[in-house]
């Protein structure tokens, strides 16, 4: 595809237009490269796209190595646009970029962002420029880092970025007394959550929403993979026939660890059996989960991004245990009412609206009937 620039003003014009063109290619692998970050790269020769590409998923080529491949020799003198600083360590199944854009020939090199991980950061723009390499950075920064704010937070704290996921009611309720949830939002509205749930590493849920909505909580889209499935269940108390533990994807369970399996053979037979189904587990000591140290080990199991999926005590914990980052509020035109109807948040009330939580960055959406309010904590 050939790209003309004619009727732009200037170089930073030109540079947004390139730029947004390899956010948006990078965007094509959102849910395939975790734990590698989305990249898109696109090569301009004398304001033509003279090659396009994106990196697809973790192992495979990065976006510069590929455009470079498609260009050739006549990528020498030209300007590649990548939306992530290029990597130069060698720490990793595939070569350094830095280098093969400093061989290739390529005279400029625009960028988005710098990479935040340890190993780059600084570095690869650095060795670019050492080479005789002209550098730009920080064209359409803010778009690139939201782009990929699961890998910034993973990559920076070890961490996964965490989005709390919430369908409610204009009255703020989840379901009524009797649990009832199915379905508030709309279909606009359920088909956003399934492109969300194929983006991200793992759900995180409770065996409260197990019990009254037994939900599959996979990513019904067709080609697309679900998420790893936690659940939080302390005292293993998961139906046998759940949805939840059919396979795949992989599910794990959340327990509190007996003091003395002993006295707990029911629960050790139970655990054996859904072991052998596939089943694995994480367990804590003590009478409370912490959900920070539960992101630390979800962390080392290389997960770099979560949607929370429960009822009110669910969502109350994940704020109040400050694990959240992002929250989605999918709200419908439907008044539910009455006091014993489940609110959106349980858990504590804040005394004083000074000290409620705010949100910051936030973006309205319509979906059908529904309306999104999606902000940054």
């Amino acid at each position: 595809m050939v790209y003309s620039s004619e009727e732009m003003k200037g170089e930073t014009e030109t540079d947004r237009f390139f730029m947004k063109r390899a956010i948006l290619l990078a965007s094509r692998a959102r849910g395939k490269t975790s734990p590698n970050p989305m990249v898109g790269a696109v090569l301009v020769k004398k304001n033509k796209v003279i090659a396009e590409d994106y990196h697809r998923m973790a192992g495979t080529p990065h976006a510069e190595a590929l455009v470079i491949r498609k260009a050739g020799r006549n990528a020498r003198s030209s300007t590649l646009y990548v939306s992530l600083e290029p990597c130069c360590h060698t720490d990793k199944r595939t070569p350094p970029c830095a280098r093969a854009i400093i061989e290739s020939g390529i005279k400029t090199v625009v960028i988005a962002m710098h990479d935040p991980n340890p190993k780059v950061s600084g570095k690869g723009i650095r060795e670019l420029e050492q080479a005789g390499v002209a550098v730009k950075s920080g064209i359409l920064e803010e778009k690139a880092q939201r782009l990929n704010e699961s890998y910034v937070k993973f990559v920076t704290t070890k961490r996964p970025f965490v989005t709390l996921k919430v369908a409610m009611t204009l009255d703020g309720k989840i379901a009524t007394p009797e649990g009832q949830s199915k379905w508030i939002t709309g279909e606009k509205a359920r088909a956003m959550v399934h492109r969300l749930r194929s983006s991200v590493d793992a759900i995180l849920t409770a065996i409260g929403t197990v019990r009254s909505d037994d939900p599959l909580l996979t990513a019904r889209i067709k080609g697309a993979g679900s998420p790893h499935r936690i659940i939080i269940d302390p005292d293993l108390e998961i139906p046998a026939g759940a949805k939840i533990l059919t396979p795949p994807p992989e599910t794990t369970i959340v327990m509190r660890s007996p003091t003395d399996y002993h006295r707990h053979s029911d629960l050790e037979k139970k655990k054996m059996a859904l072991a052998k189904k596939g089943i694995t587990f994480i367990e804590y000591e003590g009478e409370m989960l912490d959900l920070a140290w539960l992101m630390d080990r979800l962390g080392e199991m290389g997960i770099s991004s979560l949607i929370v999926e429960g009822g009110s005590s669910l969502n109350a914990r994940a704020l109040q245990d400050g694990i959240v980052d992002k929250v989605l509020f999918f709200i419908a035109p439907k008044i539910i009412g009455g006091k014993e109807s489940f609110p959106a948040v349980g858990g504590r009330t804040f005394r004083r609206l000074e000290d409620a939580i705010s949100l910051r960055d936030v973006r309205v959406k319509k979906l059908g009937a529904d309306i999104l309010v999606e902000g940054y904590l």
